[in-house]
């Protein structure tokens, strides 16, 4: 077995807060992938702007970081370049579900082989607290003196309506829960959700750790993940939020459909692209 201490970066400062959810998130995915033994050559860490989005900055492997909800699009190229890499976005919840939100639609769609791990906490930390697309209604930040109005943004109920393979939601106070939740994502065959609650100790002093453990509960054994309208049934309750996975099938990859995976063919970063052959394994697959 690895240890995690393979995937230690040096660094000369962290820039989140002490308290923050981040750290957990950062503790648990070393632990999720030291478990399943990739190694840090092995992996490609993709992420957009913001506090969330600083992981991979403090993790020793291969990574993007690119425009703020620009993720997810060269987390595709990516894994379509070479499959054989495990690809993992991350980012915050205004940067996938705000900025991001027309490429998170887009991505389920595409259903690309990389697993989207995004840091909710209710708020935009970087930027000094204005509301997110999934803040609460009457959360009252400097932005939003009223408190904001909007229904909130439903990541869950809109991967399922998608018909996203592979969707879950997770709470960083529960590390060998969210651990659990991120190793079944990482190895999913397909595009895998993973919706992590965790606290902004700065700017929102509304949703915190204690919040999060009143508010939320753990799906059961009798939740069947492959019936998608009972896991619709789970998204949409509001009074406590469900944690687990809520729903899991299996369907062509994004790779499959363009013919990348086919045993004839090398990666794409490695040969040139037969347009001819590939049109050809296409027309045969179907």
């Amino acid at each position: 077995m690895m240890n995690s201490e393979i995937y230690n970066q040096e660094i000369a400062d962290i820039s989140w807060c002490p308290g923050c959810g981040n750290f957990g998130i950062l503790n648990i995915l070393k632990q999720a992938l030291t478990e399943l033994e990739i190694m840090p050559e092995d992996l490609v860490m993709v992420s957009g702007i913001g506090q969330a989005a600083k992981i991979p900055h403090y993790l020793r492997c291969n990574f993007f970081n690119g425009l703020h909800g620009r993720a997810l699009p060269p987390a595709t190229a990516i894994k379509a370049s070479n499959p054989q890499l495990t690809v993992i976005a991350e980012s915050g919840e205004g940067d996938m579900y705000g900025e991001g939100g027309n490429h998170f639609l887009h991505t389920i769609r595409r259903n690309p082989d990389i697993t989207n791990i995004v840091h909710n906490n209710m708020v935009y930390g970087l930027t000094k607290g204005q509301a997110s697309p999934t803040s609460g209604q009457g959360f009252q930040t400097p932005v939003q003196v009223s408190g904001v109005t909007n229904e909130p943004f439903n990541p869950i109920a809109v991967a399922l309506a998608l018909d996203a393979s592979f969707v879950a939601r997770a709470f960083v106070g529960d590390a060998a829960q969210t651990k659990e939740i991120f190793k079944k994502a990482i190895l999913h065959r397909g595009y895998a959700l993973v919706d992590v609650l965790q606290p902004c100790v700065s700017f929102n002093k509304q949703n915190t750790y204690q919040w999060f453990k009143e508010h939320t509960y753990y799906l059961d054994e009798s939740h069947d993940p492959a019936n998608r309208i009972a896991a619709f049934t789970k998204a949409i309750e509001t009074e406590k939020l469900p944690l687990g996975i809520f729903y899991s099938h299996s369907k062509p990859t994004f790779e499959d459909n363009l013919g990348i995976y086919h045993e004839n063919l090398e990666p794409l970063y490695q040969r040139t692209l037969n347009i001819g052959k590939l049109e050809e394994l296409i027309a045969a697959k179907k």
